[in-house]
């Protein structure tokens, strides 16, 4: 058999190579009868008061037009591209804010255009594979968070090596540019730009020591040589979305950590838990970077809880760069896409998570403990229940608690092992939950559903039924969906919701059927595989994809990944933006006074943005040309 190279490969499709599920299991729903139930294919699918509740997610064609005809949107929707830059509608512009290399500090070295630059001072650059990212306004001072998912590594390494680390100098390299930045920004008469040197820039990265809290803080399974008490540990890594506290710290999010651990001792053995769970989070003898050859910490013989002490999300203060990240047990541990929190009528801290592979789950965590604004916070993101949620066949929903009662697992085990206490309780796989959104105008939420073509084809890594589901109706799903929920009493810590689908993805010029997508998809605004989220201050859903950008076949007419703007109240979907080819356009915030955009392109193609030397992953600003307001 032909062996793939893990260098060809994104952290996700290695993940989906070299950690195969089982083989086909049986159908227990059929794809059409969920269609025709939900009615995706025709008339308008809400719930509640009706449309005006949560409006016409997947419209007729008459409400389409209708539509069209008062529409919010402030600019004209731009067409599909396949070139290597960045469009935005007539009236906007958009001009690069910062790109992987560029330093920080006076004192790193200056980008090179072979392999970015060596690795002394790699950690005072900015990183690599911007994903998920907030801003902050303090004391008059902006800052932005920004993560760094992945490296990409036959750019980040010389081109000899075909992106393989062929010494710990190339593994500490891979480590610096990833992780996160914190940096200071400004507004100048030539446009938005970092300020160097700031006493808030900050590079936090795989060797950055972190504080690890909550339920399974000091837990065995957590120990290791280097830390005998389980409760500090090193670094944070495969930063994907990112979240924000209403006391105004930055939640960032560790998605596929597993690829990061591998053994030089093929033959070693675990305890029987220890090999459950690197069985259902993937975590194999040969990792997706190769840092067990030469950091001991990433080599499972050597240290075989150290993939216990990743997959959590992080805590970091951008306004205090002496502060150490803390990491949240109490949050659980998964492959987290981002981290949504919203506050409860009552005060209690929730906070939306999707687990972001094939089959897994979308999770909440709600505090025991009510936020104050400038009381203390302490323990809101530990002191409480993990829940996971149910999508019933009528439309309704509810979060079940993942408690020691209903798991039979120990509080430790369940944050730990997540995933195996969501399996214990007949909970609702998914097709792969990105990101979550909620609105600042109603008490709804969303989620992306990228896509899955493993549903109805084999169960996720648990063993669980992937059979089509009516939040899930379609098999071999490479398309996605966004689900939308109401819950009950307008409170986001309520057990109960309602839901609906806002939009299913498809392309009508290719397919007839449900593989058409939902009424609110057409020729104009076609796109794949919706990833990351975010809703601005007049509630419309900014969608960012990260899909196929082939272009032909079932992706004829999507084009390069783009973002897209939605009107949840009629269901009508434009192109705002696209991104130079073979880019994911990932990661979305606005400026204090709503007047920029900041948004992130990944691992662009050809030379982007700056036409020579290698494509480098950027942050860009996007205005009005009359500096109105963006959202």
């Amino acid at each position: 058999m032909t062996k793939i190279d893990p260098t060809q490969l994104s952290p996700d499709d290695w993940d989906e190579v070299n950690f195969p599920r089982p083989d086909e299991n049986d159908f227990d729903r059929v794809v059409e009868s969920a269609i025709s139930r939900r009615g995706f294919l025709g008339g308008v699918l809400a719930f509640g008061s009706g449309a005006a509740a949560m409006g016409a997610g997947l419209m007729s064609s008459t409400s389409a037009r209708a539509a069209q005809d008062t529409s919010r949107f402030a600019f004209t929707p731009i067409a599909a591209q396949t070139d290597n830059t960045v469009h935005v509608p007539e009236g906007y512009s958009w001009k690069v804010l910062a790109r992987w290399g560029d330093p920080l500090f006076s004192d790193a070295d200056g980008y090179d255009i072979t392999d970015g630059g060596p690795v002394d001072r790699s950690d005072r650059v900015f990183g690599e594979n911007t994903d998920g990212m907030e801003t902050f306004d303090f004391n008059g001072h902006t800052l932005i968070a920004i993560n760094h998912e992945y490296p990409n590594r036959k750019i980040n390494l010389p081109a000899a090596q075909e992106g393989k680390p062929a010494n710990a100098n190339d593994v500490k390299k891979f480590q610096n540019i990833q992780g996160v930045t914190v940096m200071e920004i400004t507004e100048t008469p030539e446009g938005w730009a970092v300020i160097k040197d700031s006493p808030f820039n900050r590079r936090i990265h795989h060797n950055t020591p972190m504080k690890i809290v909550g339920p399974a803080a000091g837990h065995d399974l957590l120990k290791t040589e280097a830390d005998p008490t389980g409760t500090t540990s090193l670094g944070t890594m495969n930063n994907c979305g990112a979240g924000k506290t209403p006391w105004g710290t930055y939640l960032t999010c560790e998605e596929n950590f597993n690829g990061y651990f591998g053994s030089t001792d093929e033959t070693a053995s675990y305890d029987q838990k220890v090999a459950d769970g690197f069985k259902r989070y993937g975590v194999k003898a040969e990792s997706w970077n190769g840092y067990e050859g030469f950091d001991p910490r990433f080599d499972t013989s050597k240290a075989p809880n150290e993939p216990h002490r990743a997959g959590w999300i992080v805590e970091i203060d951008p306004a205090d760069p002496e502060s150490t990240p803390v990491k949240h047990t109490g949050l659980g541990r998964l492959k987290h896409e981002n981290a949504e929190v919203a506050i409860a009528p009552d005060g209690r801290v929730v906070v939306y998570m999707g687990d972001d592979e094939r089959g897994e789950y979308l999770y909440r965590f709600v505090s025991n403990g009510t936020y104050q604004p400038g009381g203390p916070t302490e323990g809101l993101l530990n002191d409480g229940t993990l829940y996971v949620a149910r999508f019933n066949d009528d439309q309704t929903g509810q979060w079940l608690a993942l408690t020691p009662e209903s798991t039979g697992m120990e509080p430790a085990d369940i944050a730990i092992f997540t995933r195996l206490a969501a399996s214990k309780v007949d909970a609702t796989t998914m097709d792969r939950p990105e990101w979550v959104a909620t609105s600042p105008v109603a008490v709804e939420a969303y989620c992306c559903l990228t896509n899955n073509k493993n549903r109805g084809v084999k169960p996720n890594g648990g063993g669980d039924d992937t059979s089509a589901n009516p939040v899930n109706p379609r098999e071999t799903n490479h398309y996605g969906q966004i689900v939308r929920w109401r819950p009950a009493g307008d409170d986001h810590a309520a057990d109960g919701f309602d839901w609906d689908l806002y939009v299913m993805a498809g392309n009508p010029t290719v397919h007839s059927d449900a593989y058409a997508g939902s009424a609110n998809v057409n020729e104009g605004n076609l796109f794949n595989s919706p990833d990351g989220m975010a809703i601005d201050s007049t509630g419309l859903v900014w969608i960012q994809t990260d899909g196929d950008d082939g272009n032909e076949g079932d992706f004829l007419g999507n084009g390069n990944n783009q973002m897209l703007v939605g009107d949840p109240v009629t269901g009508e979907i434009v192109r705002f933006l696209t991104g130079p080819s073979g880019s994911e356009v990932t990661g979305l915030t606005w400026s204090d006074d709503l007047r920029t955009m900041f948004v992130g392109i990944q691992h662009p193609g050809g030379t982007w943005p700056d036409g020579e030397g290698l494509p480098r992953s950027s942050i860009i600003a996007v205005k009005r040309d009359d500096n109105g307001i963006l959202g």
